[in-house]
């Protein structure tokens, strides 16, 4: 569905609508949900200092946020995969971004949003989506999209990045049924 070419273009143009939207990036943190909305958001405060001309050591702060245990919908006899939450600055009063890959019930953003509160209180909170599939459970929509993805729930997007996954693409696969 998205070449590495394609997710370069989307992470550009969702780049250049925030700065757009928000006047600049002063007070902005990204906050990238683990594990593929972590790389994204390293990509766009990557791309934001290029164009904004920002100095190396003075980028849009990133921080990396799992919500793991903030989930409503693990099993509680599940083996959780924890990751540190790391924020590299007080976000408190400030603009948070956060980013993920994909879009899908919603269930991870409210649980971003709950992990978030722990942290502090941030002046606005946004969302910025590789991918929206669709199939909301929750009344949830992102405020920066790269690429709709209308899928059935037989279907799963996946997101390959390089930084994780060794290249940079999206598919939509079939799901096995169990029988």
């Amino acid at each position: 569905m998205m070449s590495a070419e394609d997710i370069r273009r989307v992470l550009t143009r969702i780049a250049h609508e925030v700065v757009e939207r928000h006047s600049g990036v002063g007070d902005l943190v990204f906050a990238g949900i683990h594990t593929r909305g972590v790389p994204l958001a390293y990509r766009l405060a990557e791309l934001i200092g290029r164009f904004e001309g920002r100095f190396e050591g003075d980028p849009t702060p990133v921080g990396e946020l799992d919500v793991t245990l903030y989930r409503d919908d693990i099993n509680a006899r599940s083996r959780l995969l924890v990751h540190p939450t790391e924020f590299p600055v007080d976000i408190n009063d400030k603009r948070v971004v956060l980013i993920d890959d994909v879009l899908f019930t919603g269930r991870s953003v409210r649980a971003a949003m709950d992990a978030l509160a722990d942290l502090g209180r941030p002046r606005q909170v946004q969302l910025a989506v590789l991918v929206d599939r669709g199939h909301r459970e929750l009344p949830i929509r992102a405020d920066y999209v790269g690429k709709n993805i209308p899928s059935s729930h037989c279907e799963e997007v996946r997101v390959r990045l390089a930084e994780i996954d060794g290249k940079d693409e999206v598919v939509v696969v079939a799901m096995k049924r169990s029988v």
